[in-house]
């Protein structure tokens, strides 16, 4: 259902243009009881972005990254943050960025990689929409050590994790990011079933 006829743009100011668009914009929507309201918003627009989760689903096994976000660090955490690879678009499709990003962070080619949903990630400011993919590694794949792009300022750590100790560093705070956590509970969903239990250990 299309709202454009609920929405008129009166005006926009571009308050920063440095490293991406800072825009307030005043516009009047009309409400759900017909009346039209004024309203004043501001929105960040630094593009899409892509991410994605490699999982090795017979060693159960997940690629992430470790690196410094400053937002992150002023914002009370005094420690680098763990995600899953991503980049932006930059006016590629998502797909053959995502292989590109990956490539450049964590120095694994990847194979296959598959589309499972995209998401708005904070819709209240932030204008980007995250396409979100899987892709299944193998060691073998790595054929570079990663890092991401020294220009860029980035220095980023590779690890490899299994999926149930990442799920714990979920509930322990130490994976914060909130693409990572919808991935990898995506991942203990779709991605990697339940181990049989050892019948030894199942009491009688």
């Amino acid at each position: 259902m299309s709202i454009a006829d609920r929405v008129r743009v009166e005006d926009v100011t571009v308050l920063s243009n440095d490293w991406y668009i800072l825009k307030k914009t005043t516009f009047s929507f009309r409400r759900s009881d017909g009346s039209w309201q004024r309203q004043s918003r501001e929105t960040y627009d630094r593009g899409n972005g892509a991410t994605i989760l490699l999982y090795d689903p017979s060693r159960r096994t997940v690629i992430l990254t470790r690196q410094f976000r400053y937002p992150a660090f002023v914002n009370g955490h005094d420690d680098l943050l763990i995600e899953a690879p991503a980049g932006l678009l930059d006016d590629a499709a998502p797909e053959v960025r995502i292989r590109a990003e990956t490539e450049e962070e964590t120095g694994f080619r990847v194979r296959d990689v598959r589309p499972i949903f995209d998401a708005f990630m904070s819709p209240g400011s932030v204008t980007e929409r995250l396409h979100f993919f899987v892709g299944r590694y193998e060691p073998g794949d790595r054929i570079s050590a990663g890092g991401g792009n020294e220009i860029e300022g980035e220095d980023i750590a590779v690890l490899e994790v299994g999926i149930d100790e990442a799920l714990s560093m979920i509930g322990s705070g130490v994976i914060r990011d909130g693409k990572t956590i919808m991935l990898l509970q995506y991942a203990a969903l779709h991605l990697f079933p339940q181990p049989v239990p050892n019948k030894a250990t199942i009491a009688c």
